[in-house]
């Protein structure tokens, strides 16, 4: 029998920069490539491309202008669209392999089989939702034995089963951290909830929200958790390379600062962060690894206070520097260089659906701080400091205890290595196997 094709909305994995969602969807699409199943993309591209020129097709896709001036005619498509939606459905047109045009992409997308694409998938399907109340159907020249957005988009294929991926329930639970539509997203979830084959989603504790909150029986959703995983080469390597890429990089030491890696915008709770750490009393330094998102100003002003400016003599000069400094982008490599030098990772966010960057301290034998709230408690289990997100002083203490107790440093490590490695690419294996089985057999 032909290997089973599985068809991936992976609409994020477009985005000039990482997000949790593109994380998920590659390692899905591994996973599956690893099982034996053969795993399409389905992606939204700024303007539609052409079928029958490949380098044509490929030139359009990776050009850095596509969409800014659409001709009269798009223009018109667009303002009907607004008005009455996509009532007969959208076709996708594949990425076409052209070796003449160089591919920047080519390990995003390397799990693939065959991409295909929809000019402004997300814009359309929105529209659509908002104006029917229903999905948008996607027709692919190649039909897949089974559709999975990897994200709640209100999109489907018709005559398979179609699985969506609900990482978290955030506009609904926490409705005042994110800028989304509010009537929308409920709507949405509600329609999804109702209408998929099944819910997938990644920690227990999402699925017990989506369970009680969108009114859908437990059997319809199953928890696959994550895959917590990093490219050997980084994970072994010599801590004296590591210790060089700190100093020349940032100036920093190994063991001499803490971490906070994600976006700055309301559920990370940077601000509270930032006030624990200078509570604390600590001397090692804290870093912030992440870009400003939505309703960062207040965390930014805390960020960048005065307070935090010190002045030290070195080299006989006294030159200016910050306890409380901001890496808005730092590549993958660096990254992974940064939490292995840290002292202590902390994450006191209110609120995850899973809580990747936890495991990925853990499996780099970092300690954490986290939060004893949401899905955070059963992913860091015992091996980790778990602190209330609300509780400023609750948070300083933990930094206190961390930086004067070296055996609760190595403790913490060993302990998170263990913990890492009940969410490996081997467990994660099983529990996708799990529920296409399940999904395919009816």
């Amino acid at each position: 029998m032909a290997a089973r094709r599985i068809l991936l909305e992976t609409d994020n994995l477009t985005l000039p920069t990482g997000t949790g969602i593109a994380t998920y969807a590659l390692n899905l699409a591994t996973t599956l490539k690893t099982l034996g199943y053969v795993p399409d993309a389905l992606i939204g591209v700024r303007q539609s491309l052409s079928s029958k020129d490949p380098v044509l097709n490929r030139m359009s896709f990776y050009d850095p202008r596509a969409g800014e001036k659409p001709p009269l005619a798009t223009k018109i498509k667009t303002y009907f669209r607004y008005r009455f939606g996509e009532p007969f459905g959208v076709g996708a047109v594949p990425l076409m392999r052209a070796p003449a045009v160089i591919d920047p992409n080519a390990s995003r997308f390397e799990p693939f089989d065959r991409i295909h694409t929809v000019s402004r998938l997300s814009d359309r399907a929105r529209g659509h939702f908002k104006i029917h109340g229903r999905t948008l159907l996607v027709k692919p020249d190649t039909a897949p034995d089974v559709f999975h957005a990897t994200q709640a988009m209100p999109v489907h294929i018709a005559g398979v089963p179609n699985l969506y991926t609900i990482h978290d329930l955030i506009p609904m639970r926490l409705p005042y951290t994110t800028l989304d539509n509010k009537k929308y997203m409920l709507k949405l979830h509600r329609h999804l909830a109702a209408k998929a084959d099944h819910i997938v989603t990644v920690s227990e504790n999402s699925k017990r929200d989506i369970v009680e909150f969108l009114d859908i029986p437990e059997d319809r959703v199953t928890n696959t958790y994550q895959a917590v995983s990093l490219p050997d080469h980084l994970v072994q390597r010599p801590i004296d390379e590591v210790a060089d890429d700190l100093e020349s990089l940032y100036g920093l030491a190994p063991q001499g600062y803490y971490l906070f890696v994600g976006a700055i915008e309301p559920k990370k709770n940077v601000g509270r962060l930032v006030d624990a750490f200078a509570a604390s009393g600590t001397r090692r330094p804290l870093v912030i690894a992440g870009n400003a998102a939505w309703m960062a100003e207040d965390d930014i002003r805390k960020i960048d206070d005065e307070r935090f400016l010190q002045h030290v003599m070195h080299e006989r000069r006294i030159t200016p520097t910050r306890r409380v400094r901001r890496l808005s982008y730092v590549p993958f490599e660096h990254l992974i260089s940064l939490i292995r030098g840290a002292r202590g990772l902390i994450f006191p966010s209110l609120y995850e659906g899973f809580g990747l960057p936890v495991l990925e301290a853990m499996l780099l034998g970092t300690p954490v701080i986290t939060s004893n709230v949401s899905s955070l408690p059963e992913v860091a289990g015992d091996a980790a400091l778990l602190v209330s997100p609300h509780d400023t002083m609750e948070l300083s203490k933990a930094i206190r205890r961390l930086d004067k107790d070296d055996d609760l440093a190595a403790d913490l490590a060993e302990r998170g290595r263990k913990q890492a490695a009940l969410f490996g690419p081997d467990a994660y294996r099983r529990r996708v196997q799990a529920l296409y089985d399940r999904v395919l057999r009816g």
